[in-house]
């Protein structure tokens, strides 16, 4: 078999009910070097099922992989080792994007003159959501040759995007894999690889995020446990961007503060201590942030603690017994 250009990548964990976009999009490429791999993180529905039928069908290739409930970054790494395309394009199994999604994206790679791209990591392009609304800003300019670290600290462009990288280069950038820790932030990858690489951004909407609607009422506890579920990854992240993002400082001050609340919160959180909190984080400034933004993480922590204990606590008095 000839090798994919693409691997569509796709993570998932019992979303049978919503994992047919993704394949309703595929099967609607207007390009068609491609193959689908899925890595199933523990689903306990039909999904082994259903992407069995796919398989017999689709006119495209299909790999599907399941593991033990490990976590999305878990399931990264092992679509990373399996796949087979020159480039890596993730899609989340609650998503889609537009029939001329991988066609566009070999143009915007094409574009890039051929003695520059091993200066190029992907191309990243825009989404909306399903109302059709683009989701976060817009990049400065189309195209935009820069990195991750460049677009969100000097150009201040938030918001869900979607893109590929090269499946070489991925597999020198591995998610870290540490034990009992389900999630870790996809931007511990993506900003290591962006102090070495460019992306081509461009303004152009590709991908349809669906965003889940939470329950008001649900909402607090959503927020909170999830800071509980995800603290460990989320001050590995934090402590990253303190360590080495610092040099963008005078262009973001107080996302750098923001930052080391956030690495404070979530540290206390994982049951580190103070001293320790401190020790992690190397360049002058950041220590300063981190001294300075002590008070209100503190606070934060607390906060945060005492509130979900009170919401467990709540929820406990409604419990059906079996």
């Amino acid at each position: 078999m000839n090798k994919p250009i693409f691997t569509v990548f796709t993570p998932t964990f019992n979303r049978v009910h919503t994992l047919s976009r993704v394949y309703e999009s595929l099967k609607a490429q207007t390009f068609h070097n491609f193959e689908w791999v899925i890595v199933d993180d523990g689903s306990t529905d039909n999904t082994y099922e259903v992407v069995k039928r796919w398989k017999e069908e689709a006119d495209f290739q299909i790999r599907y992989f399941w593991q033990q409930n490990r976590g999305k970054h878990i399931a990264f790494n092992r679509g990373v080792r399996e796949a087979h395309g020159e480039f890596f394009l993730p899609l989340d199994s609650d998503d889609a994007c537009m029939p001329e999604a991988l066609e566009r994206f070999k143009y915007h790679w094409n574009s890039i003159p051929i003695e520059e791209r091993e200066l190029f990591s992907g191309v990243c392009a825009l989404c909306m959501d399903q109302s059709g609304k683009v989701v976060g800003d817009r990049f400065p300019f189309d195209p935009t040759d820069s990195n991750s670290l460049e677009i969100y600290y000097r150009y201040r462009v938030k918001g869900e995007k979607w893109g590929f990288q090269r499946t070489d280069i991925l597999r020198h950038y591995p998610f870290s894999e540490i034990k009992d820790v389900k999630f870790v932030p996809e931007g511990i990858v993506w900003n290591a690889i962006a102090k070495t690489y460019k992306i081509r951004f461009v303004n152009e909407i590709l991908r349809t995020y669906w965003n889940q609607e939470i329950n008001h009422s649900d909402q607090l506890m959503h927020v909170l446990n999830n800071t509980f579920k995800y603290s460990v990854g989320c001050a590995l992240y934090y402590e990253s961007c303190l360590n080495e993002h610092i040099v963008w400082f005078r262009y973001a001050p107080l996302e750098f503060l923001r930052t080391a609340l956030h690495y404070i919160r979530f540290s206390l959180h994982s049951n580190v201590d103070l001293a320790q909190i401190l020790r992690n984080v190397r360049p002058a400034i950041s220590k300063v942030l981190v001294l300075f933004a002590i008070p209100v993480g503190i606070f934060l922590y607390n906060f945060e603690k005492r509130n979900i204990n009170l919401i467990f606590r709540y929820k406990s008095l409604f419990k059906t017994k079996a």
